[in-house]
């Protein structure tokens, strides 16, 4: 009898514990799934670009959308005060409800994956040879999202929602948190919740030592006041109303102290309100002090979000200036990296968008935007190591982008391209070959001083040699360039019947680049020359060759 007893007792148990078991089994398998499934990953990396990627313009403009909405609630519940709504009104507002319930379950959603910690602890069973408890993995996951829903934007979202349903009118005034939400899409407003964040234990003193001072201070003056009968302080309540409102310098005058130990404690609180609010204004002008470099990191961030192109340069010294100058002039977007401050501060007292930092680092070219929108990484400091070490990060970080630095010494241009640098540049170098070679030629120092001093007059320019023009078949001597006041630098060419000429410089984008070639050096179709003069000159010649063209047409 008692063995059948027990043979009851257990098939029930087992018929209690075998849906357990194949839920369990199905959790695990759905978990598995889940990790595996592409279409997944890919439906949540959507909704993570959608709700938290900074770097997402998808998130930007959900932003925009959803900075409408609130608005619009808020001045729907603003409209309700005086006029009822309408069909159609509480139709929108259903609909602003539905969409922050959505957005708050998606938020709750992109935590955390849930198959994570399922997979986690059924492998730890399994390694273990435990057995698989479905409540234990169940209060894990619940935890997990608990800490979610704690955190002050997923109460603030929670607070904006729960007020609209029927069955919660009471809480109504929840409403107004609406507009907290604001925090959720305005990186500014993040940012002050960070500063107060990052003076918690400064802010909790001081909230626990004003808390002590209106105790005290609400005590004493219900003890002084309440005992004269004056009418004014009745309650308790009175008493901490009147020490609030002292204490913060405010002092309405509708409660009056009438006593001489009333006074007294009014006199106390009033310096102790000086004192804490005196202590207030110093912790938050500290933690802005301390933030306001990302504050403003954070504005030039947004604004090269903006840009589909630009370049990076790295170093503001002298060539970085000028580097600058002629791409602002030409109206290229640009961003200057640099870590000394004074060299940050001509960048921005000139108007451009800079980074304090050291450019040599992997996390200040991927926020700078290496792989957003840079085209170009030209490193211009005077010191070669920190040049190699810009290309190297430069290369490593985005294996397409062009690189263009300077060398200060011969010895580290194979270095600077062994980092990864496209074209290597030794401006010293340069300034001495020109210097060299057209000493004592009057109209090139013109020219080369007038480039150097910016003056608009005075430019390099390159032109082409088009088919049947003037120029093409002809030999440096027979151009002039003289007589004509210009400069002949050199001459950009693939042409390999070029290959005989001595004076071949350096290979610049699979081309030669000739510089100051002999007279007779002869000029093919498609070469481009390389000039320096004045506007005015280069703007004739280039007429001229036009007009050839045409002309030499016109006899065929």
């Amino acid at each position: 009898m008692a063995c059948g007893q027990t043979c009851k007792q257990q098939i029930l148990i087992a018929l209690i514990l075998r849906p357990i078991f194949m839920l369990s089994r199905l959790l695990v398998a759905t978990a598995y799934f889940l990790r595996d499934s592409l279409h997944y990953q890919q439906t949540k990396r959507f909704f993570y670009n959608l709700l938290e990627n900074p770097d997402s313009r998808l998130r930007a403009n959900f932003d925009l959308v959803m900075i409408s909405l609130v608005l619009f609630s808020v001045f729907l519940l603003i409209y309700e005060v005086d006029t009822p709504l309408t069909a159609l009104d509480i139709r929108f507002e259903h609909t602003l409800v539905l969409i922050f319930t959505l957005e708050y379950l998606l938020r709750g959603w992109l935590y955390n994956d849930c198959h994570t910690i399922i997979l986690d602890y059924y492998e730890k069973t399994q390694y273990l040879n435990m057995p698989f408890r479905l409540r234990t993995v169940v209060w894990r996951i619940v935890a997990k999202k608990l800490v979610y829903m704690s955190s002050p934007l997923a109460l603030i979202d929670l607070l904006a929602i729960l007020p609209s349903y029927r069955p919660l009118r009471m809480l109504r005034l929840f409403l107004i948190f609406r507009l907290f939400k604001l925090f959720r899409y305005f990186n500014s407003l993040k940012l002050f919740t960070e500063v107060l964040a990052s003076k918690r234990f400064e802010l909790y003193t001081l909230a626990v030592f004003l808390s002590f001072v209106v105790f005290i201070g609400s005590t004493a003056i219900y003890l002084f006041e309440k005992p004269a009968n004056n009418g004014q302080i009745t309650h308790l309540f009175d008493a901490i109303y009147f020490t609030i409102v002292t204490v913060s310098t405010v002092g309405y005058g509708d409660i009056t102290p009438h006593t001489t130990g009333g006074r007294l404690v009014a006199m106390a609180l009033i310096l102790s309100g000086l004192g804490v609010f005196s202590f207030l204004t110093s912790i938050m002008v500290s933690a802005f002090n301390d933030k306001m470099q990302d504050m403003r990191e954070n504005r030039t961030y947004t604004e090269l979000k903006r840009y589909r192109h630009f370049v990076i340069i790295c170093g503001f010294g002298r060539i970085g200036e000028h580097i600058a100058a002629r791409l602002a002039k030409d109206n290229e977007h640009f961003v200057i990296i640099d870590i000394s401050e004074d060299n940050v501060l001509k960048a921005k007292h000139l108007g451009y968008l800079v980074i304090q930092a050291d450019a040599s680092k992997n996390a200040v070219l991927t926020q700078a935007g290496i792989n957003q929108g840079a085209s170009a990484i030209v490193c211009t400091t005077s010191n070669d190591v920190v040049n190699v070490y810009i290309a190297l990060s430069s290369r490593h970080l985005n294996a397409d982008i062009r690189i263009i630095s300077r060398a200060n010494k011969q010895s580290n241009i194979k270095k600077l391209y062994q980092a990864g640098a496209t074209h290597v540049l030794q401006p010293f170098e340069i300034a001495g070959l020109v210097a060299a070679e057209y000493i004592g030629q009057p109209v090139a120092f013109e020219a080369i001083f007038g480039i150097l001093q910016q003056e608009k007059q005075c430019v390099m320019e390159t032109i082409e040699v088009v088919a049947a023009s003037m120029i093409e078949n002809q030999t440096v001597a027979d151009l002039d360039f003289t007589g004509r006041k210009l400069v002949l630098i050199g001459v950009i060419s693939s042409n390999p019947v070029h290959g005989q000429h001595k004076n071949r410089y350096q290979v610049i984008s699979q081309q030669q680049f000739y510089f100051n070639p002999a007279a007779h050096f002869m000029l093919h179709a498609g070469d481009l020359l390389v000039l320096l003069g004045r506007t005015v000159s280069i703007e004739y010649f280039r007429h001229q060759i036009e007009h050839s063209r045409f002309k030499n047409r016109g006899k065929r």
